[in-house]
């Protein structure tokens, strides 16, 4: 059984969007998830502008991949340095703590990811 940062059963995050790096709603990660795609965050306009500048652009919708593009206060499974990154560069988006992976510790202390917690739906 996956857990979360809080040390509880890994929540889901999204089902619509489908998100996750086994589309199955959850952050869950394991070997084949070289992204590491750990962090439930509520992307908003501002990280979704920084995603896009740093080379992975979410809002453009892909559907020769099934991908709609995310829209603000979708939530979705992100990279864990991706994640580092936008905090450090002051747009991190919100993070569902429940549904945040805890293998997302080895990138950031639960205590910042607290700062920027929402609830989950």
């Amino acid at each position: 059984m996956a857990r979360n940062v809080l040390g509880g059963e890994l929540q889901t995050c999204s089902t619509d969007p489908l998100t996750g790096f086994y589309r199955n709603g959850c952050c869950d990660t394991g070997g084949e998830d070289t992204g590491v795609h750990t962090v439930c965050a509520q992307v908003d306009a501002q990280f979704l502008a920084f995603s896009a500048a740093a080379g992975n652009d979410l809002s453009t919708p892909r559907p020769e991949y099934g991908f709609a593009g995310l829209q603000p206060g979708d939530r979705w499974c992100l990279c864990a340095d991706r994640w580092v990154e936008a905090n450090e560069a002051g747009v991190a988006p919100p993070v569902v703590l429940e549904a945040t992976h805890a293998r997302t510790l080895e990138w950031v202390d639960v205590a910042e990811l607290r700062k920027h917690a929402v609830e989950p739906r």
